[in-house]
């Protein structure tokens, strides 16, 4: 085959339709305090977490919205619950509390 330069990547597209919304309707009635954040990064910013591992609550919280669940029970494993995230979030998203109802959630869906 002749080369031309470039290569085929394989498309970014969500497909809505594949994924799980149960989790963030179960979610939304343990923390109603999910549904005010603004995905701004602050608390991915401050994570004592992230120093260490590659923890990124904003990717685990875009995850649950996209209805993509199959790997968020090993990354929520990562938090350290040290509560930095909660001190500088300035929506006020109760985030440990959100974390502790993620790991609840998927422990009753499977």
């Amino acid at each position: 085959m002749i080369d031309f330069g470039y290569a085929l990547t394989n498309d970014r597209q969500i497909d809505y339709d594949r994924g799980d919304f149960r989790y963030i309707r179960l979610l939304r009635s343990f923390e109603p305090s999910l549904d005010v954040c603004i995905g701004c990064g602050s608390c991915s910013a401050t994570c004592s977490a992230a120093l260490f591992t590659d923890f990124n609550i904003r990717k685990v919280h875009t995850l649950i919205r996209r209805g993509d669940t199959e790997s968020i029970k090993s990354e929520l494993s990562k938090c350290m619950f040290c509560g930095k995230c909660q001190l500088v979030c300035p929506r006020g998203v109760n985030l440990r509390n959100l974390i502790l109802a993620m790991n609840r959630t998927i422990e009753q869906l499977g």
